[in-house]
């Protein structure tokens, strides 16, 4: 296991003070450990134990950073009695980051319904979470799922997702612009608003989705975020779920949601290490069995009278009817398995077992391509004590076996790295707000709440006029957003391959901008430079009233522009000042320098380009 004390790689991120952008990290082709505390308290509820169960967690949460684990996940939950009291993550994440120095902070999944929690909460909770950590959260969020949740907040079960989608693009917005632009959606309207803070990470920390099936999964990857499995499933259909990821990734049909690309599956299992097997069965597999009947009381067949259902004794009395039959579950050496059948009897059991046996079920998930393993280790009646124990020794004879490999899987890797360069390409750059926009002391909250009418002073931006200026910025935003921070060899392989720089020339004929033109139609041909001083050659025609792109040399170039193709995609990004580069014999011009100087205004674009 290898742990960074400045750098820590998370997802797609780097954590630190960073200002430069979003920092693509590809997988380290080993898997990740992470915990999950659910944070749960069965009954019977003595005095003090749910402050018990805070103070026991967060010491936990010091034994897994002192051991090198990536992260700690902590769900939000909202009435789930006995199963978790997880309702404040933030605030639990926000004690736990004083208490630790480097391991990742997961917030979520978060359950967005803007009739549940407003964006703007979610965003401050998730700005000021990462400052004070320094720059380590990570951000899940999901639909509701469970009756009491759905039915508590009045969220309407049929549009949840639209719900979800909804309110995630304007928290990711609320992040990034300064100020936020406002919305005008069909689940939440708010005019502009600057909300602050900003987080260190930029643009935004990684974003996460919670999954419960591998539909979830690809759609995940379709909206740029990280797959965080919640249910447990056997390594073999893991790598179904992985598979099916990279290939909607890689696909084109991937469209970000925020700013950044966070390309990783997450599988959750149980995990309970000793090593005399019957003694991990013993200390663990109550624990795992009453996690798992707790999510299907919530979520699939419970029936819950608030304040005086034991879901603990239901659990004891009904677990072997719905497939956690504890006799199923026996010490006999043999090679782990997330479900198990004995007997004509069902289970479940996952890393419950010895560190040899838990170690071979950890390496057929890393076989598999799961980017993060999210242990489930504190679930039950399990004990504090047994669970720093399990931490303690899955950390010393489990956790070294998997240590970061960088040669890996590259094929993989490269393949995530071009979908999500081309990725953000197609994301839209953050709103501006309508200067004109402005709020006075006396402003009331109720017209900002309704389509119909917008607080005193307030112009709502139209819809049409936003679509078509994300539109124009798309290729900018993309190209900054990959750039910052990438060497020249990332670069050259994805900015600067035959797609990609089609992608840019195309952005900018579509940019152009006849009046800026000065009159001027000609050719401009630039000469891209790769490695081994191979040469790529573009040309933009520009005719007075438009401009088109096409490989290959002019006949009779007006201008001509000499830099690498690495050097190019810097330029395209922001990242490279045209006249420092000039200066310095990165950028090489030949022909016209006065339709050099125009070229930022013709297309919006740095001068050089």
């Amino acid at each position: 296991m290898v742990v960074h004390d400045k750098i820590r790689l998370t997802g797609v991120l780097r954590r630190g003070p960073s200002t430069e952008g979003p920092r693509y990290v590809p997988s380290l082709g080993a898997v990740r450990f992470a915990i999950r505390f659910d944070l749960g308290a069965p009954r019977p509820w003595e005095d003090g134990a749910e402050q018990r169960v805070l103070a026991q967690t967060l010491e936990q949460a010091e034994v897994a950073d002192r051991l090198g684990y990536d992260r700690i996940w902590v769900p939000e939950h909202h009435f789930l009695e006995e199963a978790s009291n997880a309702s404040a993550p933030a605030v639990f994440l926000a004690a736990a980051s004083q208490r630790t120095r480097s391991i990742g902070l997961g917030l979520g999944p978060v359950p967005l319904a803007p009739g549940a929690v407003h964006p703007a909460r979610v965003a401050e909770a998730v700005a000021t979470l990462d400052l004070i950590s320094g720059g380590r959260v990570a951000l899940a969020t999901g639909e509701l799922a469970t009756g009491a949740e759905l039915g508590g907040f009045g969220i309407d079960r049929d549009t949840r997702r639209e719900q979800w989608a909804e309110a995630l693009e304007v928290v990711a917005r609320m992040l990034v612009e300064t100020p936020f632009a406002g919305t005008d959606g069909r689940h939440l309207t708010m005019p502009a608003r600057n909300v602050v803070p900003k987080p260190l990470q930029r643009p935004h920390p990684p974003l996460w989705m919670g999954c419960a099936g591998q539909d979830a999964v690809v759609l995940a990857a379709e909206r740029g975020l990280g797959a965080l499995a919640g249910t447990f499933v056997e390594p073999e259909e893991a790598a179904a779920w992985v598979a099916a990821y990279d290939a909607a990734l890689v696909s084109g049909r991937c469209a970000p949601i925020g700013f950044a690309v966070a390309p990783a599956v997450a599988v959750a299992v149980p995990m309970l290490v000793h090593h005399d097997e019957a003694q991990a069965i013993a200390r663990g597999l109550d624990g795992a069995h009453f996690l798992a009947y707790a999510a299907g009381h919530y979520v699939a067949f419970g029936e819950h009278r608030p304040g005086r259902t034991s879901v603990w004794d239901e659990f004891e009395r009904r677990r072997g009817d719905v497939g956690l039959a504890r006799q199923a579950v026996r010490a006999d050496g043999t090679p782990l398995s997330v479900r198990v059948l004995a007997g004509g009897l069902a289970s479940l059991r996952g890393a419950i077992g010895t560190p040899d046996q838990v170690r071979d079920l950890v390496r057929r998930y890393d076989d598999a391509g799961v980017d993060e393993l999210v242990l489930c280790v504190q679930a039950g009646r399990t004990e504090h004590a047994h669970v720093v124990e399990a931490l303690e020794l899955f950390a010393a004879e489990v956790l070294p076996g998997f240590a970061a490999a960088p040669e890996r899987d590259a094929a993989r890797r490269a393949r995530r790295d071009e979908a999500v360069a081309r990725a953000l390409m197609r994301r839209p750059s953050p709103r501006k707000a309508d200067r004109g926009a402005v709020f006075g002391a006396r402003d009331g909250a109720a017209a900002a709440q309704t389509h119909a009418a917008a607080p005193a002073g307030w112009t709502r931006r139209p819809r049409v006029v936003a679509l078509r200026a994300a539109a124009q910025d798309r290729a900018e935003q993309g190209l900054r957003a990959f750039v910052a921070g990438a060497g020249d060899e990332r670069l050259e392989r994805t900015i600067g391959s035959r797609a990609g720089l089609r992608a840019v020339f195309a952005a900018m004929a579509r940019r152009f901008v006849p009046e800026q033109a000065g009159g001027f139609a000609g050719d401009i041909q630039y000469d891209l430079r790769g490695a081994g001083d191979t040469l790529v050659t573009w040309t933009v025609t520009v005719d007075g009233e438009r401009a088109t792109a096409r490989p290959g040399p002019a006949e009779s170039p007006a201008l001509t522009i000499k830099l690498t193709r690495a050097d190019f995609a810097r330029l395209a990004g922001g990242d490279l000042d045209p006249v420092k580069a000039l200066l310095t014999g990165r950028l090489d011009l030949e022909g016209d320098f006065g339709v050099a100087m125009r070229l930022g205004a013709m297309f919006g674009l740095p001068a050089g380009m």
